[in-house]
């Protein structure tokens, strides 16, 4: 069975690209470009969540907090994504389970999301 990800971007051109890296990769990737996917996360049961800081719909750290307060819901490891510069502190204080900086490359991805395997 392949393993979930949850990839929220609202580039759809850096989405498009991380989906088919991480789907080339074997993954089953469920790519939005708003906060949409994060409703039905209990039905989805990612193994990870790969979230834009900047969303149509809100921030990715702001998220990232909620779930990480949230019981039924801190176990889902985020990773915030962005190019804003003090990302490493914003996924800190968000609690989120890590960080990748824009621009990246695909070894770079790739190595990120299989230390979540």
């Amino acid at each position: 069975m392949p393993k979930k990800i949850i990839i929220i971007e609202d580039d759809p051109d850096i989405l498009d690209i991380m989906t088919y890296i991480l789907s080339d990769e074997g993954y089953e990737v469920l790519a939005a470009t708003n906060s949409k996917p994060l409703e039905q996360v209990h039905l989805i049961e990612p193994m990870l969540i790969l979230m834009d800081n900047r969303l149509t719909d809100g921030y990715g750290q702001d998220y990232c907090k909620q779930f990480k307060n949230n019981p039924a819901t801190r176990r889902y490891p985020i990773v915030l994504v962005s190019a804003s510069t003090g990302l490493e502190r914003m996924a800190a204080e968000s609690e989120a389970d890590g960080y990748l900086k824009k621009p990246f490359d695909i070894t770079e991805l790739v190595e990120l999301v299989k230390k979540f395997e």
